[in-house]
């Protein structure tokens, strides 16, 4: 098709019957005010997601001097354009978090006409509370940070507490991850198979996705001794003899899910998977996986892992590309994001 065709001439060729969701990934590749950019914390994610929607990937500078302080520069033009920033907060969580404030404000300074921050990874969501004295509200902090740069709606996945769409002051598109990790499940077939919510927290999660799954739903109640540390108390509900899989938003350290997946088995488990929208697996993370019980511990790419977590042979990277594609294509269109995902 040739791409100076007029939208008149491009509705005549199109024959009626075309599907809906290429019609959109045709509008996107023709729109020159639909752009997509990244800083360097996830590029291969946003390059999956620039070729599901059939676009070519903004185009800009992301560099540092040599004292590490960071220097943007964007090198096409935005006027007037609708743009998305994909880049995930996560390791090293300060300087991701410094490219995106800073991509944010160039865009807006080059006359962008709205700018969507998209978090696959929003990192500091642990800390959404005063839970100790005289500690910040760190979550909420970033999300002020945000707002300032300019950005005039963000696109999270998975956030470790929903409420923090709240801290927001511009409108929030909050997507979960758990379509994809449900495919992948139900195409496994497990018998026997029972969701497991690591605390007490996680236990809308897995109820949600044991009933997309038609499994069954335990907890397993812990109490956390320390930063990163946590004690695995008792296991509610019968696993005796079945499949159980936990499902967690984050695996950081792993101690939690190792400690999870043995309680499951001196409580009768026969087998125990593992799955999580975020692995940022830090310190002996993939050490402690890899010497676990565990069958094999399902996430997904929202954090670009290390060669070390890719060379594991018991974490299997699911992508959501497609995910992130669609609500984009929505959110540019205006058209309904919850509809995608419900």
């Amino acid at each position: 098709m040739a791409t100076i065709a007029t939208a008149t001439e491009t509705e005549t060729k199109q024959p009626k019957t075309q599907p809906k969701s290429e019609h959109k990934v045709q509008r996107g590749r023709h729109d020159d005010k639909f752009k997509i950019f990244c800083g360097t914390a996830n590029e291969p994610l946003t390059e999956e997601i620039c070729a599901f929607l059939g676009l070519e990937r903004g185009k800009a500078t992301v560099t540092r001097f040599s004292d590490g302080e960071v220097y943007i520069q964007i090198l096409e033009n935005v006027r007037g354009a609708d743009v998305f920033v994909v880049q995930p907060t996560c390791f090293p969580v300060d300087e991701h978090l410094m490219e995106l404030l800073f991509l944010v404000d160039a865009l807006k300074r080059a006359s962008a006409r709205r700018i969507t921050a998209v978090i696959p990874y929003y990192g500091y969501a642990r800390q959404d509370r005063k839970d100790k004295p005289r500690v910040p509200v760190s979550s909420k902090l970033v999300a002020d940070l945000l707002t300032t740069a300019g950005a005039h709606r963000a696109l999270v996945v998975d956030l470790h507490a929903p409420q923090i769409q709240g801290f927001f002051n511009i409108p929030v598109d909050h997507l979960f991850a758990s379509p994809v990790l449900v495919d992948y499940f139900k195409k496994m077939n497990l018998p026997a198979l029972t969701v497991v919510s690591p605390d007490a927290g996680g236990v809308e999660r897995a109820r949600f996705f044991a009933k997309k799954i038609e499994a069954a739903l335990a907890i397993v109640d812990k109490r956390r001794t320390d930063m990163n540390v946590a004690e695995v108390m008792h296991v509610i509900g019968d696993v005796k003899g079945r499949t159980c899989l936990i499902i967690d938003d984050i695996i950081d350290t792993a101690g939690t899910l190792v400690k999870t997946a043995d309680a499951l088995l001196k409580a009768g488990a026969a087998k125990v998977y593992a799955c999580a929208s975020h692995p940022v697996l830090s310190g002996e993370a993939i050490q402690r996986i890899s010497k676990s019980s565990l069958e094999q511990v399902v996430v997904t790419n929202t954090i670009p892992l290390t060669q070390a977590a890719k060379d594991e042979p018991k974490i299997k990277v699911l992508s959501i590309h497609g995910l992130l594609g669609r609500a984009i294509q929505s959110i540019h269109e205006e058209t309904s994001v919850s509809s995608l995902f419900a």
